[in-house]
């Protein structure tokens, strides 16, 4: 891997975080939808699951042959493979228990 390559990974994942923060933003001071997945520890909100559905289309336009594992997704029931391509792991709201809690 190129470091021409890497520095595009990392514009890429610059752009689409702040577009994330942008909806994160937004949704902190509205009501919000939390379900349990696991235990009340352990909370999903609705901004969880269309932050991290933004951050792997906007990453697949750019990168189509890479993976992603997201977290919402992998706790939906999704599978979580590793292969050899280059692999994003997505936590669209890290501290979910606090955002909930403003």
């Amino acid at each position: 891997m190129s470091s021409n390559e890497v520095d595009e990974f990392f514009k890429a994942a610059d752009e689409v975080a702040r577009k994330a923060c942008e909806m994160i933003a937004v949704a902190v001071t509205e009501d919000k939808q939390v379900e349990m997945k696991c235990s009340m520890a352990d909370l999903v909100t609705e901004t969880d699951q269309m932050v991290e559905k933004m951050i792997i289309s906007t990453l697949k336009e750019h990168f189509p042959t890479h993976c992603f594992i997201g977290e919402e997704s992998v706790a939906a029931g999704e599978k979580c493979v590793l292969t050899d391509a280059p692999t994003w792991v997505i936590d669209p709201v890290d501290g979910t228990n606090n955002f909930v809690h403003t």
